[in-house]
């Protein structure tokens, strides 16, 4: 009973792996007239939570620059529109935390869209978004034990970047495009970095934190 179950496990996970981001190899959602213009990615001071890896202003700009331009840069409209995204905090799983069975990486960001034509913002408040780590076989124990921190922050930044268009495709209307019905805007539940993972005692982690 107990190998069937880890089999069972085993495929779902697989199954969920070769499917992650199967959209982008799929033509976009229709989405108005929308042509990315500037994708700006700022990290001037993000709160950094326990058991955290590193991450620099740049890499988080490399990242996430990168995996907007992936998943927008397809679509062919004809009118520009903005995308700025500013790091407000993250976490990088540490491996080897013995206290904490599966560290967390998390990413919380603020997302304000820019009408080229008109010159101004089309939500007047950035819309702040938190994405965890999909779950996987290379995550089911913590990333942190399967991956270094640049496949960390990759993954974040694609996710991030598809829960921004998941956001995008609701409001059509914003690029030109007939509104959709029924749509409710969601509210973002507030994440304390310092309670996403367990904290230990600091002389217990400092050679992880390099990693």
């Amino acid at each position: 009973m107990i190998i069937r179950l880890f089999a069972a496990l085993a495929l779902a996970l697989s199954l969920s792996a070769c499917s992650e981001f199967k959209d982008l190899s799929e033509p976009p959602a229709p989405m108005g007239d929308f042509l990315l213009g500037h994708n700006i990615v700022v990290a001037p001071d993000p709160t950094v939570g326990p058991l955290s890896r590193p991450a620099t202003e740049e890499e988080w700009q490399e990242s996430l620059t990168e995996a907007i331009t992936e998943r927008f840069g397809r679509y062919d409209g004809t009118k520009y529109y903005h995308i700025a995204v500013k790091v407000e905090g993250f976490i990088l799983a540490l491996p080897g935390i013995p206290m904490v069975a599966s560290p967390k990486s998390v990413l919380i960001a603020g997302v304000t869209i820019w009408d080229d034509e008109k010159g101004e913002t089309i939500n007047p408040e950035p819309k702040r978004f938190t994405v965890f780590e999909r779950f996987s076989a290379e995550t089911f124990l913590s990333s942190g034990l399967t991956q270094n921190r640049h496949v960390q922050r990759r993954n974040l930044s694609r996710n991030m970047a598809k829960k921004i268009h998941d956001w995008l495709l609701k409001h059509p209307e914003w690029f030109g495009g007939e509104p959709l019905d029924g749509v409710v805007e969601e509210v973002e539940p507030e994440v304390d970095l310092d309670t996403v993972n367990v904290p230990v005692e600091p002389e217990d982690a400092p050679a992880a934190a390099e990693s």
